[in-house]
């Protein structure tokens, strides 16, 4: 129930505010002075107050900048029968709700009362939201123990309030946006968006309007005019994810957008100026992006302020028990599962698979068991089931690197003849699954690394038996 404060000098305003704001539908209280009204609200919460300006002593329009200082979400609205141009636009100036002038509609009161309330709640919402971002991408919450980790998390901490450019490198999986994402929650701009673009997600030929924005009639299907990401990300971050991904177009325009701050929407005339920190994260090779002359050198060097490089999680096997630990607490509480346990055997299995898919497929694998297994205790045999198919091409504990699994499948043939066309056949599954799995199922990218096009893929795929 609704808290509503009433401060007004005139008794007979007093009593119908208090019955118009009064049981069932609200819980009110009412005063006869501003200094009461300041009173009350250092001793109790309230969501709105609805004061006159004119009453003995204090007047409301002095009181209401030392309300706001009280409790900064409250609700304010100034009802008075001395309304005037000057007392409006110093009413709101002061950060009041509404302004209404006496007589009012008792019925129209309410109807902003409640627009207020609305207005509050999803203030409230928004800055519990923010500040369990806030605590979820804290430096402390990351998970890590290992050298590797512990550096990453020190340079978080360095670089996250100093507004730099950020260039993240790192396999899929590896954790880029949630590391971009504690550099913004621990930032001067924790309180702006964070806004996120998949590059490669996106189709390239709305990436530029999905980035800067168009007026209505830019294009053919420009029925509206749409605000960029840039400009949503207007005091806060921008995370331009697998950055390069952009085509050279498009790259120069970004780069011009980053060297003189201001963005203009397609079919524009006028640009916007832009105050945003850039967050950029690449899984691609960026030494061969450039020699292949598919990534600017002048762009990279502007996004490269402060290079990040994120270890795969083979790399840092010792974090898997911390890792699988984690999860299993997250996911008993997001899922309303009983507490789980990891057998040692289990966690054996977990350190000597070597994670292609890195963190993600961890997680992943993790949830997957705690879905599908309804035993407390996480033994070897869930974790075996749940493994991909690569852990179990090597018929052994260890996953075998390439060159080991074409040495194995050529022991496997017996025919003299025809060998290359059989090792082939019996690699090209495994190699696609890979593939795949690395490009997060993206088929069009998967193609493009493996040299064919996509509907070759799909009919390889389809052949194989893979979805």
């Amino acid at each position: 129930m609704a808290k509503i404060l009433i401060a007004d000098d005139d008794q007979s305003m007093r009593w119908v505010l208090g019955k118009a704001f009064g049981p069932p539908k609200y819980a009110s209280e009412a005063v006869s002075t501003a200094d009461a009204a300041l009173q009350k609200l250092r001793e109790t919460p309230y969501d709105v107050l609805l004061m006159d300006i004119r009453m003995p002593g204090l007047s409301g329009l002095e009181a209401l900048s030392q309300a706001k200082l009280i409790q900064p979400d409250l609700a304010i609205i100034i009802i008075t029968a001395y309304g005037t141009m000057m007392t409006a636009i110093e009413a709101m100036k002061w950060g009041a709700y509404d302004y209404l002038t006496k007589p009012f509609d008792v019925e129209a009161l309410e109807v902003t009362v409640q627009k207020a309330l609305k207005a509050q709640a999803l203030a409230r919402e928004n800055l519990q939201l923010r500040a369990d971002l806030r605590k979820k991408y804290d430096i402390n919450n990351l998970v890590g123990s290992s050298e590797k980790m512990q550096e990453i998390f020190k340079a978080i901490g360095r670089i996250a309030d100093k507004d730099v450019t950020v260039l993240i490198q790192g396999e899929s999986g590896t954790g880029k946006e949630m590391v971009a994402r504690a550099i913004h929650y621990n930032s001067r701009r924790s309180s702006g968006p964070f806004v996120p673009v998949n590059c490669v997600a996106i189709p390239e030929n709305l990436l530029e309007s999905e980035m800067f924005g168009h007026v209505k009639g830019a294009f053919t299907g420009a029925t509206a005019s749409r605000t960029g990401k840039f400009v949503q990300a207007q005091g806060g971050t921008l995370f331009l994810d697998e950055v390069t991904d952009i085509n050279l177009d498009l790259q120069g325009k970004l780069l011009r957008v980053l060297q003189e701050h201001e963005v203009e929407p397609i079919g524009g005339r006028s640009a916007m100026k832009v105050d945003i920190r850039v967050v950029a994260a690449t899984n691609r090779n960026l030494d061969v992006e450039l020699r292949e002359g598919r990534f600017r050198e002048d762009l990279y060097y502007r996004l490269n302020v402060v290079p990040m490089k994120l270890p795969p999680l083979r790399e840092r096997q010792e974090d898997v028990p911390e890792l699988a630990a984690y999860f299993i607490h997250r996911f008993s509480d997001e899922m309303h599962i009983g507490p789980r346990t990891l057998e040692p055997a289990s966690l054996e299995l977990l350190q000597d698979y070597q994670w292609p898919g890195n963190v993600r497929e961890l997680e992943n694998l993790i949830k997957r068991i705690m879905v599908m297994q309804p035993d407390q205790a996480i033994t070897p045999e869930h974790v075996a089931v749940a493994l991909p198919p690569q852990k179990k091409i090597s018929g052994g504990d260890q996953p075998l690197s390439w060159d080991e699994l074409v040495q194995q499948e050529l022991q496997a043939l017996e025919a003299e003849t025809g060998i290359y066309e059989q090792l082939l056949e019996r690699l090209e599954k495994p190699l696609i699954q890979q593939m795949l799995h690395q490009c997060k199922g993206n088929q069009l990218r998967a193609a493009e690394v493996l040299g064919i096009n996509r509907n070759t893929l799909y009919k390889k795929m389809k052949r194989l038996g893979l979805k």
